[in-house]
C-alpha cells in the first residue's frame, strides 16, 4: 500500500528560523505518533500537510496529491489544531455542524454527522449550550469532534489531550484507537511520550526540524537502556537502602543526594532494578518515600539521540 503522507526533501523556514530542514519521510495508514519537544517542528509539519503553510523547499503529498490549494483534497482531511478559534456565541453543535457543511456535506448528512461525532466525544448533553459557557476540556472535545465529523481519510490531531481531565483523556485515547481501526490515517502530535504509547507503537521523532528516528516506540525507548539508566530514591534510611543495591550486577553507581535524604542510582538493566526494588518493598526491607527516573521521559530519548 502506498504511503498516505510523503515528504520529499521538504524545508520550511521563517526568515532565518528553520522550522523543518530537508525532511524525507513516508507515513502509511494507521496511527502514527508525532513526537518532539516544544519547537521541534510538529505544528509546522501539520500546517504543511493541511495547506496552512506552503513549503519553502521540497514537497509534501497527502493521499498521492499535492496539498497546497487543493480544496478537493482538503475535504478528505481532518484537523484538530493546537490553537483555539471559536465563535463564542455558537453552540457546540452549531460549530461542528457548520464546519461539516464547509467540508462538503449536505444539511441532512451534516446534522447526523455532527450529532454522531459530538456523541463520540461525550458532549451530547451540552451540545446546545453556547461555547462561551464551556470549560477548556469541553472546548477541546468539540474541537476534536469537528475534525472527524465529515469522515476524513487522513486526520491530524495536534496535542489533542490539552485541557482534558484523566477520565476524558481515557475516553479520547479509546476514540483515537477506534478511528485508527476504522482505516483512517491518524497523525497524533504530542511532547508527552506516554500519551502516544496509549494509542500507537509507531512514532516519528522530531528535533530541531529534523527526523531523528521513525519506527516502533519500544525500539526507540530501548535507546535509553543502552545507556546507564538513572533512578532517584527518597527514603527514611538512605544508607541502609544503599547497602541493598551495592554489589548487584546491574548497578553501575550508587551515590547520595546533596541533602543526604536520598539516593541517585545508575543501572544498566532497569527491569532488574525495579524487580529488586519491588522485592525489597514487599519484604518490608525498604522504607520508601518516593521514586522517579529522570530518564523516563521523551527529553531523555532526544538527549541520547543527539549525542
Amino acid at each position: 500500500m502506498s504511503a498516505a503522507i510523503v515528504f520529499n526533501d521538504l524545508s520550511r523556514w521563517f526568515g532565518e528560523v528553520v522550522a523543518l530542514n530537508k525532511v524525507n519521510l513516508q507515513i502509511g495508514s494507521g496511527i502514527t505518533g508525532l513526537l518532539g519537544p516544544n519547537g521541534a517542528g510538529k505544528s509546522t509539519f501539520m500546517a504543511l500537510c493541511t495547506s496552512q503553510l506552503r513549503p519553502s523547499q521540497g514537497s509534501v503529498r497527502v493521499l498521492g496529491e499535492c496539498v497546497w490549494n487543493n480544496y478537493a483534497l482538503l475535504r478528505r482531511i481532518g484537523l484538530c489544531p493546537d490553537r483555539e478559534n471559536y465563535y463564542e456565541d455558537m453552540t457546540g453543535y452549531e460549530f461542528v455542524y457548520w464546519l461539516t457543511r464547509c467540508a462538503g456535506l449536505g444539511a441532512r448528512k451534516a446534522r447526523a454527522a455532527a450529532q454522531d461525532s459530538i456523541a463520540r466525544v461525550g458532549m451530547t448533553e451540552r451540545m446546545h449550550d453556547r461555547i462561551a459557557t464551556y470549560s477548556r476540556g469541553m472546548r477541546q472535545r468539540v474541537k476534536l469532534a469537528q475534525s472527524f465529523a465529515h469522515s476524513p481519510e487522513v486526520l491530524f490531531l495536534d496535542e489533542p489531550m490539552t485541557g482534558l481531565d484523566p477520565l476524558a483523556r481515557n475516553a479520547i485515547f479509546d476514540l483515537i484507537r477506534d478511528l485508527g481501526r476504522e482505516g483512517k490515517t491518524v497523525i497524533v502530535s504530542s511532547h508527552i511520550l506516554y500519551e502516544i504509547e496509549r494509542v500507537t507503537s509507531n512514532i516519528v521523532l522530531l528535533h530541531r526540524g529534523r527526523v531523528l528516528a521513525q519506527g516502533d516506540v519500544h525500539q526507540v525507548r530501548a535507546l535509553i537502556d543502552a545507556h546507564p539508566h538513572s533512578v532517584s530514591i527518597r527514603c527514611a534510611h538512605p544508607r541502609m537502602a544503599a547497602a541493598k543495591f551495592v554489589g548487584e550486577p546491574h548497578i553501575v553507581t550508587v551515590s547520595f543526594d546533596e541533602d543526604g535524604g536520598g539516593l541517585a542510582i545508575k543501572t544498566r538493566d532497569p527491569n532488574a532494578f525495579y524487580d529488586r526494588l519491588t522485592k525489597l518493598l514487599a519484604d518490608g526491607a525498604l522504607d520508601l518515600e518516593s521514586v522517579h527516573s529522570p530518564d523516563d521521559n521523551l527529553q531523555a530519548v532526544f538527549e541520547y539521540l543527539v549525542k
